[in-house]
């Protein structure tokens, strides 16, 4: 039984939620060493895009003489590079989140960019358990940022019944219009924009350690949800310490 109010679905990023960023660094590698310079502006057209949209966005970034497709080929080459050396990997606490949901009652899926053979049955597969046993998995790499066909095409729920947790301000922007719940975990190495977008969009809950969304947490973003309270006005946010309480 759900002993929530009114969360039912609680969609879950892969990469840099579940699982470390292993795109942004190689973009703004990509960015830099082909004679771009490397802003929230360019981050902001790339990460997140369709992989074609992304493509084109970093070849108008650097003034490549390439097509979209040319660059999104050299880029994934890029990443296959960095990888050998900064391998994918579970984020510490990705398990404990997925116990802590599995407790609430609602249902979860994971969502991202590739396929799910590539990012789900690959890194995520030995976690399947505590995934919904029809939906585990979106690609959203065809509509992305995905957030409405997730909620209303392949749920079938009302927006303020789903909680997006994601790295990235443009699934904030998009969740903030149509009601539906976000908890920001925003990407935060030294490149990054993302901390101070969700901020300026008016995220109310971010955290930096994913093992910090707890059931106090969710209480909160579930009844703040029931009331139709969740989004603050821009400038204003919250930050949840571990125990689930806000602070700041």
């Amino acid at each position: 039984m759900n002993p929530l109010q009114k969360i039912r679905l609680v969609a879950l990023d892969s990469d840099g939620v579940l699982l470390n960023d292993t795109y942004s660094p190689v973009i703004e590698r990509f960015v830099t060493r082909h004679g771009g310079e490397y802003t929230a502006a360019v981050e902001r057209g790339v990460w997140g895009s369709p992989q074609l949209a992304a493509g084109q966005n970093m070849a108008l970034a650097c003034k490549l003489p390439w097509s979209a497709k040319e660059t999104i080929g050299a880029f994934f080459k890029e990443r296959e590079e960095y990888l050998k050396e900064n391998p994918v990997e579970l984020i510490p606490g990705a398990e404990e989140l997925l116990v802590i949901l599995r407790e609430a009652g609602v249902r979860v899926v994971c969502y991202g960019g590739r396929n799910r053979e590539y990012t789900f049955d690959t890194h995520l597969g030995h976690l399947a358990e505590y995934f919904d046993s029809e939906i585990p998995y979106v690609d959203v790499n065809d509509f992305r940022p995905g957030t409405k066909e997730i909620v209303r095409d392949i749920f079938g729920y009302e927006f303020d019944e789903v909680v997006f947790v994601d790295d990235i301000n443009r699934v904030a922007e998009v969740t903030k219009s149509l009601g539906a719940g976000f908890i920001g975990v925003p990407a935060s190495l030294p490149h990054n924009f993302q901390r101070a977008e969700m901020e300026a969009t008016g995220v109310r809950y971010m955290v930096d350690d994913i093992r910090k969304i707890d059931a106090g947490l969710l209480r909160k973003v579930d009844e703040e949800l029931a009331a139709g309270t969740l989004w603050a006005e821009p400038g204003s946010h919250r930050a949840a310490d571990g125990a689930g309480r806000v602070a700041g």
